[in-house]
């Protein structure tokens, strides 16, 4: 087993069950915040006014948000302590660009190399986030997002490249900020948008071993929040 392996495994995004240390529900807490936009784009991190909040030390914050500067959801100002990362239409290109070349791939790899496990596992996963798309009829819950990204994880899960599933985990988060983004500004502006149904040609072309199918399938998703905010030409 590889170290990033063993990386992944430990990382917060693999546990189950409530946080194992204080810096990890530190760090879980956080970047919920930032993720969801509760701190926002670019805002001062104050240890003192923080470690409060989120009831944790002083070092113990630190540590979470120095975590938070390695998936690049916060900036590190030196001296001058931690910012929550910008945001920016170019920023939200070169995500979603990077997004689509390492994914696309993935699946197409997972398609060609999933065996009868990975087939299960992947119908599960589907059959979990329809129920949550049907039952909640809401883009944008927790529960929701947690399902959406076992699902999405699933697609690749064939794939056997831990450094692919390690970039596109933190590709993810960052894209599940703009998708926040994509749900205020279509509040007030109809997108017209399925999600259900583009999760179900998704998986459909999946579950048929349909590579190329699929890929293309998942780009137009992926690139959907890209176009939808690019169409209103403003973040907030």
């Amino acid at each position: 087993m590889t170290h990033l392996k063993r990386n992944l495994e430990t990382s917060p995004d693999a546990a189950s069950g409530p946080p194992r240390t204080l810096v990890e529900r530190a760090y879980l807490g956080l970047r919920h915040d930032v993720v969801c936009g509760k701190l926002a784009p670019g805002e001062r991190l104050r240890v003192e006014h923080l470690k409060d909040q989120y009831e944790v030390g002083a070092g113990t914050l630190r540590e979470a948000l120095s975590l938070l500067v390695s998936d690049a959801l916060v900036t590190s100002e030196g001296q001058r302590g931690f910012r929550v990362a910008p945001i920016s239409l170019a920023d939200l290109e070169d995500v979603t660009n990077t997004r689509v070349m390492l994914e696309t791939e993935a699946l197409r790899q997972s398609i060609r190399h999933g065996d009868a496990q990975w087939e299960a596992a992947l119908v599960h996963s589907y059959e979990r986030l329809t129920h949550t798309e049907v039952d909640l009829a809401e883009g944008g819950s927790d529960l929701w997002e947690r399902r959406n990204k076992a699902f999405h994880e699933a697609l690749i899960a064939g794939f056997d490249s831990a450094w692919s599933k390690y970039l596109l985990s933190i590709l993810y988060r960052h894209a599940e900020r703009y998708r926040h983004i994509n749900w205020r500004l279509t509040a007030a502006h109809s997108s017209g948008r399925d999600v259900h149904r583009e999760h179900e040609d998704i998986f459909r072309a999946a579950i048929a071993r349909q590579d190329a199918r699929a890929a293309l399938a998942l780009e137009v998703h992926i690139r959907l929040t890209h176009d939808i905010v690019n169409r209103q030409e403003k973040l907030v």
